[in-house]
């Protein structure tokens, strides 16, 4: 009956493990990637939010330096900002595949 016990014990570790694999560590590194895919597409032209709080439009992109150049206010001041820095893109529009065909669609209409 004891090693009944002890099964039992090693049944929930298991469980209490994979319900933090699930709940915690999966949605964090599924998060973690899209905000990498997020900074990769970041072309000449994004209106880009920096983890400071400064609004700007990206103007250059440099790669081997890991950095974009942001146009800020006004008076067109611009700044370096490493990728990191980067808390959101502000001007880019969701993926709509349906979209996509129905363009497609169109122009061979057209032809």
């Amino acid at each position: 009956m004891e090693g009944m016990g002890q099964w039992s014990w090693i049944v929930i570790y298991v469980v209490l493990f994979a319900a933090m694999y699930f709940f915690l560590i999966r949605p964090n590194s599924k998060k973690r990637k899209a905000e990498e895919e997020m900074k990769k597409n970041i072309v000449i032209g994004d209106d880009v939010t920096t983890i400071g709080g400064i609004v700007g439009k990206v103007v250059a992109v440099k790669d081997d330096e890991d950095a974009f150049i942001i146009e800020t206010g006004s008076d067109r001041a611009k700044i370096k900002i490493r990728k990191w820095g980067i808390s959101s893109v502000d001007n880019k529009k969701p993926v709509d595949p349906k979209a996509d065909k129905k363009d497609k669609k169109a122009d061979k209409n057209e032809k």
